[in-house]
């Protein structure tokens, strides 16, 4: 499968570079493949801003960056219409937002007014400035970051906002022989700038056509409703997982058969990604928050309740 090896050349030149967590960037490509986008929250210095920056180098796609701050305006994230006193017209002057891999920095240091500014382009590939629509380059896909131990000067990201993210990862500190063998690339001058490009954007568009056909049986939709039912109707949460999170699931799950070259979707593929796509979308109630209660551990429990489709 043509498009398989390109996949794989692209996930091996990306961890040739960003060394010892090959997890964290198998599910990056599994959200681009699958047309989502994706939340890194870690502490600061874990390599988030880099991660992003050699996706769209070794894919040759165009690299936007914003650094959200208070006074970040949306019209610095989706543009805004500029009045030429040349043509006696408005014209229409690009935001960050016009790229194809969009590096959303710090997101929630930001006003809820301008986080909601990308909520369009999330959704359905395009930005609406004084009434035009402007469609967006493809693939387009948005890399948000955020620090989890910091609030002073923060905004919490609406549920509606966290729900456009396909996936939520955390990069983690290296190990001892990883951060190494880091050092010592950076000392031989291989460094994230260095990178080259494996594969162009058309082949990105291709191998996500590609994984849209793989085949998702009936028993397996059952089996991911089930999950995400469950989510619903578990007292600890006053949110649960949406219809749009169902979805996303079951895309993710096809990004997953896809890199063990499969066409068609196993339970344990949906279980792979139902953490990274589930987790974030749920909301603790105010007595199980007071009950120091794991989000995480009970979502994996629901999961090991749920029955695996036989195939």
């Amino acid at each position: 499968m043509k498009e398989f090896d390109l996949a794989k050349s692209l996930e091996q030149n990306i961890n040739s570079v960003f060394v010892g967590k090959e997890d964290v960037v198998e599910n990056m490509l599994i959200c681009l493949f699958a047309g989502g986008h994706m939340l890194l929250e870690d502490v600061p210095g874990v390599g988030k801003t880099t991660l992003a920056g050699i996706l769209a180098r070794s894919m040759e796609g165009s690299f936007g960056r914003i650094q959200f701050t208070p006074d970040t305006l949306p019209g610095d994230v989706a543009g805004v219409s500029i009045y030429n006193m040349k043509t006696n017209d408005f014209e229409y002057r690009e935001g960050a937002v016009m790229n194809q891999i969009l590096l959303a920095d710090e997101i929630n240091r930001t006003s809820p007014k301008t986080q909601a500014s990308l909520l369009e382009a999330m959704a359905e590939g395009q930005v609406t400035v004084d009434g035009i629509v402007h469609m967006l380059p493809q693939p387009f896909m948005v890399i948000a970051t955020q620090n989890p131990i910091e609030f002073i000067g923060t905004y919490t990201l609406p549920e509606a906002q966290m729900d456009r993210f396909m996936m939520r990862l955390s990069v983690g500190y290296p190990d001892r022989a990883q951060e190494i063998q880091m050092a010592m690339q950076f000392l031989s001058g291989r460094t994230p700038d260095t990178v080259r490009p494996v594969c162009r954007t058309e082949d990105i568009l291709k191998i996500k056509e590609t994984v849209s056909r793989i085949t998702v049986k009936e028993t397996i939709l059952g089996y991911i409703e089930d999950i995400v039912a469950l989510t619903r109707k578990e007292e600890r949460f006053v949110l649960g997982a949406s219809p749009r999170a169902m979805l996303a699931l079951m895309r993710a799950s096809q990004g997953k058969a896809f890199l063990q070259e499969r066409d068609y979707v196993k339970p344990d593929d949906v279980k792979a990604v139902a953490m990274q796509v589930l987790l974030h979308r749920l909301v603790l109630s105010s007595e199980a928050r007071i009950q120091k209660a794991d989000a995480a551990g009970i979502l994996k429990n629901l999961i090991l309740k749920v029955k695996i489709p036989v195939e």
